[in-house]
């Protein structure tokens, strides 16, 4: 359970990175809906940080449990 969850913020993060550095919405794009956000440049900032941190998490995804802890 903890790795679908981990996973599925790492996606969550780099959704946020597109949005951050192109303003591009990739699950609204699959799914259907504006692609495009219009965000102010602290927005923008902090939306490429939390991606930039789902690109670190990425090496706890894979991981052993034993040495996570």
């Amino acid at each position: 359970m903890g790795k679908v969850a981990l996973t599925l913020v790492i996606i969550g993060a780099l959704n946020w990175l597109l949005v951050g550095l192109f303003q591009w919405d990739l699950v609204t794009a699959i799914f259907g809906g504006d692609i495009h956000r219009t965000s102010s440049g602290l927005s923008r900032i902090v939306y490429t940080l939390v991606g930039l941190s789902g690109l670190y998490c990425l090496k706890y995804l894979f991981m052993d449990e034993s040495r996570a802890r």
